[in-house]
């Protein structure tokens, strides 16, 4: 749905700002959370259906305001209970949003970028290039969106969403302010009142917005770390060039002793065969992180066309994960879910409208590499 000329969303508006907003349009504040709660608890985006707001402020907010949730253009749920939106955004792109149950938790998987302005080298995000940043709206619209799929009410017992993670397209340190705000919001009792414990952001390595990040929230943060020395993470996760490993794990490290309450770092790392899945792959790591309080989530490769990387076997899974338990690290392995509607991890693809041509170089080099795998198939028959 387009947006409508000089009308603010207040979707997402923190509290704060929502109260400023009810100020400058010569309301009380405490308005501002009789409307938070219809939009966020009972998922409502009519100011007709706002009951305990008066005749005359509502027709006031339909002038100046509306409650606009993002498109969704479709829904897919998995075998094992996993679903997917592909959702546009005021860019005309779509991203993705997933939803991955698992016995009594419910983790939320949310994009904050069209696209990705980075470029690891194993994420099919990446590959589709950059369009835009999310705006606050379009970042917790998700939640918000998945919240309403459930029917959730405002009790805070038995709700579908308990966990939410920064972890879907884009880099969310790189949207940051707009981030954040969503985030607030997640945490928020006016809002979804979910623990600052259970909202995670996960970042490749943005340095300088990680200690920012620490002035704003205190949500658990998740580092994409992929390979235990700068040479290899040059390659893997090219932002490592700018912020090498001992500034990043630095920064890191300041950020989770800021928060205290035993907090640690989570450190998320994608296994690839052959390439960072080796025995002294796991011993760089065991002494790269010794001194850092982390758990390890290894994450095992989810394939995606002309990657150039393919899944370690099981065996090589578990060897890698014994010898970081066995040197005292809190170790598991990520359960491959909704691989079945491309919602695994390191699949999310959406539908960018590219801005950087990255997309239109990797589609190139992949048809000359099926090209050359043709002639070559050709010269040997």
């Amino acid at each position: 749905m387009s947006n409508t000329v000089g009308k603010t969303n207040l979707l997402g508006l923190t509290q704060l700002q929502m109260e400023q907003f009810f100020e400058s349009i010569g309301e009380k504040r405490f308005r501002a959370g009789q409307v938070m709660k219809w939009i966020h608890h009972f998922g409502v985006d009519d100011f007709d259906a706002m009951s305990n707001l008066g005749k005359a402020l509502r027709e006031k907010l339909k002038a100046c305001a509306e409650i606009r949730g993002p498109e969704v253009v479709s829904e897919d749920i998995s075998a094992d209970g996993t679903r997917k939106w592909v959702i546009r955004v005021a860019s005309g792109s779509c991203v993705e949003t997933v939803y991955i149950p698992q016995d009594k938790r419910g983790t939320l998987c949310v994009s904050s970028q069209a696209g990705c302005a980075l470029d690891c080298s194993f994420c099919s995000t990446g590959k589709q290039g950059f369009n835009s940043n999310l705006t606050a709206a379009e970042v917790i619209g998700q939640v918000w969106v998945a919240n309403k799929s459930f029917g959730t009410v405002p009790a805070k017992i038995d709700r579908a969403i308990t966990n939410v993670v920064m972890m879907g397209m884009g880099e969310p340190l790189l949207n940051f302010d707009n981030v954040v705000a969503a985030m607030q919001i997640m945490m928020d009792d006016l809002g979804y009142g979910i623990s600052k414990r259970k909202v995670t952001l996960s970042t490749s390595g943005v340095v300088p917005m990680i200690e920012e990040l620490a002035k704003h929230v205190d949500v658990s943060l998740a580092l994409s770390l992929h390979a235990p020395n700068d040479a290899l993470r040059n390659e893997l996760v090219p932002i490592n060039r700018k912020y090498p490993l001992a500034v990043l794990l630095e920064a890191c490290q300041r950020y989770i002793s800021r928060l205290g309450e035993k907090r640690v770092l989570t450190i998320e790392y994608t296994l690839l065969k052959d390439v960072n899945d080796q025995p002294e792959h796991a011993q760089q790591m065991i002494a790269l992180l010794k001194d850092i309080p982390c758990k390890i989530n290894l994450i095992p490769f989810n394939p995606f066309p002309h990657s150039g990387y393919e899944r370690p076997s099981n065996n090589g899974i578990r060897r890698f994960q014994d010898l970081l338990h066995h040197a005292g690290f809190n170790v598991t392995v990520r359960t491959t879910r909704g691989d079945d509607i491309d919602a695994a991890c390191g699949q999310l693809v959406g539908q960018v409208l590219d801005r950087t041509r990255r997309s239109e170089r990797y589609i190139a080099v992949r048809q000359l590499g099926s090209e050359s795998d043709t002639v070559a198939g050709a010269r040997q028959n």
